[in-house]
């Protein structure tokens, strides 16, 4: 009995490390990887499929400093809205609520005194 566990142990192991050097047999050398690359980026191939480009497009034609000029003249004849307040960058938002807020609260209360307000939509507490 145990000389059949020690056999099956062994046969085990040796499966298990054959498999492991038969995988390294097949791979590629690291010298043979470093020489393909090498050649790809001799050739400008670099392993980019084909229709895409590796060279960066330029996003405009105009420097940054025509830019700073346009927005600041934009900005003096009051076209534009300065950076980081509503609207800016022609999102077109608008500058939000125009009732206070006691009169939403109020609106909220009469809501919920009608049954208006679906259930579990309500407040916790509000009844």
């Amino acid at each position: 009995m145990k000389t059949k566990l020690a056999l099956s142990a062994i046969a085990a192991a040796v499966a298990m490390f054959s498999q492991g050097a038969f995988a390294q047999a097949s791979a590629p050398a690291r010298a043979e990887v470093k020489a393909e690359a090498k050649a790809n980026v001799k050739a400008h191939t670099s392993g980019i499929p084909k229709g895409l480009s590796s060279e960066a497009k330029p996003g405009s034609t105009t420097t940054r400093a025509e830019r700073k000029a346009t927005t600041k003249a934009a900005l003096k004849a009051k076209e534009g809205t300065p950076m980081g307040e509503v609207g800016s960058m022609g999102s077109g938002a608008t500058a939000g609520s125009t009732t206070t807020r006691a009169e939403r609260k109020a609106t909220t209360k009469a809501a919920l005194k009608a049954g208006e307000v679906p259930a579990g939509q309500a407040a916790s507490g509000a009844k």
